[in-house]
């Protein structure tokens, strides 16, 4: 089994001193899920879709979170929206471009909004190869790539996009298209709990809103949930208690140090 690196506790402890207020426009499926582990770490979550409103509250969050899990005509105007109130106000959005390149609809409005200036971008290892145009994505929201086939795309979408580019996998790559972290440890068991990947894209969004170096609080923040999954995989009984301890992994999360 993969060791996990050691956490960050400096980054842990800023981001429970911070509490970020996190903007999620997500899919439908994994809110509450999104919104739990937020809440776990120290973060506070906020699911606000109404167009009109979510471009008011990308202003007042810490950051926001764009989610194109289920992705609808509705919902692009409600992230365009938010989008916009992100910019103006300097708060910092990241893209989760779910199932991008094998359809039509959300591929073409992911390169639209890869344009607009993204903190960050965190994807499985097909959606960032589709993002730059190498591949036609992968098996819906599953990677048919593995992360370090698609560092270089990650190392060409980060440069082409000014964002950090996170590709997530068993082990996670986080760069900046010249500097590169990796984060290794977690569990099979992650890819089998339907959100984790959606969550951890907040989790990244919510350091991106904490002082420092952005690269390395990705980079943390990806260590937070790798170390959570294999706590939790170490304590389960099946997947059910997995997912519930996940949530208390995260809770607990630097307690003993």
């Amino acid at each position: 089994m993969m060791q996990p690196d050691p956490l960050d506790l400096p980054v842990l402890h800023t981001f429970r001193r911070c509490s970020p207020l996190v903007h999620c426009i997500t899919n439908d499926v994994v809110q509450a899920f999104t919104a739990n582990i937020l809440l776990a770490l120290g973060a506070s979550p906020a699911m606000v879709i109404e167009p009109d409103e979510a471009e008011q509250f990308a202003a007042i969050a810490d950051a926001l979170l764009i989610n194109v899990g289920t992705l609808t005509a509705l919902q692009a105007q409600a992230i365009r929206r938010g989008i916009d109130g992100a910019l103006a106000a300097d708060t910092p959005w990241v893209l989760d471009p779910v199932a991008v390149g094998g359809l039509t609809f959300r591929s073409d409005f992911c390169q639209q909004l890869i344009k607009l200036k993204p903190a960050a971008i965190r994807g499985n290892a097909s959606e960032i190869i589709a993002l730059v145009g190498l591949s036609n994505g992968g098996r819906g929201v599953d990677s048919t790539d593995s992360a370090s086939s698609a560092l270089p795309a990650a190392q060409q979408l980060a440069q082409q996009t000014g964002a950090i580019v996170v590709v997530t996998g068993e082990v996670d790559y986080v760069t900046d298209g010249l500097l590169t972290r990796t984060v290794a440890g977690g569990s099979i068991l992650m890819t089998r709990v339907v959100g984790t990947g959606c969550a951890l894209s907040a989790v990244v969004a919510a350091c991106c809103a904490l002082p420092g170096d952005r690269l390395e609080n990705i980079a943390a923040g990806c260590g937070f949930m790798k170390h959570a999954g294999l706590h939790a995989a170490l304590q389960s009984q099946g997947l059910g208690s997995f997912a519930v301890g996940l949530l208390d992994a995260l809770s607990l999360m630097g307690e003993s140090a």
